[in-house]
């Protein structure tokens, strides 16, 4: 009787075993389907498409410089000996700026006057012969030779005078040439030689900012002057002080990049500029881009397909993601202008977008 209880026990024991491991059998592949029937959601963050009518507002910093500027030289060379004026001075026209040493040129003047009044006198003495060798050949009492020699020395004297006046002029003008002078009224910017300085014909003496227009001068980026207006306004202000203000229009940008920093020069019109702004001074020009409507993404919302910029889409029925090819328009440090491929209510995942794939189910944090 006590066998039999044992060997009920031990059976008991058994049966209790098996069923254990049979719910834990059931209960693993329970697990395992329900991991097949649950795929993973990732939490992202994303944004809703808008097209912005505000254009974006870029800040340049350069300097003001003349519009118009030429560089003043002698025409002849010589030693000068006084400068009249100096760097910043507002000049007038024809006001004298600096001399040369006119005695060379003076010496020249009173040889070519003395030229001229030798010239004069040969001249009255030949057509004095002239005429009396005339009257003669009336009466017949000289040759028709010593005529003909008469009237060539009279022609011969009359050259003789056209050369020596035009000898005078040129060394007049010579002395002339010792004075240098303004053309136009602008002001001083530069200065290349000092009194007592023997100088060469052309070198600059003085550079000269016309009177008449002062421009901005900056250094601005390809990608700029394709997304700025055709007629754009730029508001300008000194670097150091901020308070004085001008407006500008763009007037001239080079048709060529500068081949160490592949900018292009551009030239912006200063209008009605304010005493405080001088030539020369750093100034910053603030300027808004083409306002026509456009899409912009933060940068750590583009991701790369096939060589190809593309971010990735959330169907908002099925909070799935797909991804999608885009256009760029243009690259900012942190945001991104899209030409094409978004439209507007387009949900774009802006973090996140390593960890995803076509099809993947996605949870959007902090967004409605």
């Amino acid at each position: 009787m006590a066998r039999l209880k044992k060997m009920m026990w031990i059976a008991g024991l058994w049966r209790l075993a098996f069923s254990t491991s049979a719910v834990l059998l059931t209960l693993a592949g329970c697990s395992r389907e329900e991991d097949k029937k649950a795929p993973e959601t990732r939490p992202v963050r994303a944004i809703v498409i808008e097209k912005s009518k505000i254009g974006e507002i870029v800040e340049l910093t350069g300097s003001i410089q003349p519009e118009n500027e030429a560089a003043l030289a002698f025409r002849i060379g010589g030693r000068m000996i006084e400068r009249f004026v100096g760097v910043g001075d507002a000049v007038r026209s024809d006001q004298i700026l600096a001399k040369l040493d006119p005695q060379a040129e003076l010496n020249g003047l009173r040889s070519a006057q003395a030229r001229l009044t030798a010239a004069q006198g040969r001249l009255r003495e030949a057509r004095s012969n002239f005429a009396r060798e005339q009257s003669l050949l009336a009466r017949r009492y000289t040759t028709k030779v010593k005529f003909d020699q008469a009237q060539t020395a009279v022609e011969t004297a009359q050259s003789d005078i056209e050369d020596a006046s035009a000898q005078l002029k040129i060394a007049q003008d010579r002395v002339g040439y010792t004075e240098l002078k303004a053309d136009l009224p602008g002001t001083i910017v530069a200065r290349g030689a000092e009194a007592g300085e023997v100088v060469q014909a052309g070198q600059m003496i003085f550079r000269i900012a016309r009177r008449g227009g002062w421009d901005a001068v900056f250094d601005a980026p390809a990608r700029l002057l394709r997304a700025a207006p055709r007629d754009a306004r730029v508001d300008l202000a000194l670097t150091d002080e901020p308070t004085v203000t001008a407006v500008g229009r763009v007037r001239q940008i080079d048709p060529q990049a500068d081949p160490s920093m592949r900018t292009f020069r551009v030239r912006v019109t200063i209008i009605a500029p304010p005493p405080a702004m001088r030539l020369g001074a750093t100034i910053s020009g603030r300027m808004r881009l083409d306002p026509s409507a456009a899409i912009s993404i933060p940068a750590t919302a583009l991701t790369e397909s096939n060589g190809q910029p593309s971010v990735w889409i959330v169907d908002r029925a099925t909070m799935t993601v797909s991804m999608r090819n885009i256009k760029v328009q243009r690259f900012s440090a942190d945001s991104v202008v899209v030409a094409e491929g978004l439209a507007p209510d387009d949900t774009v995942v802006t973090a996140g977008v390593q960890s995803l794939h076509p099809g993947q189910k996605v949870r959007i944090l902090d967004m409605p």
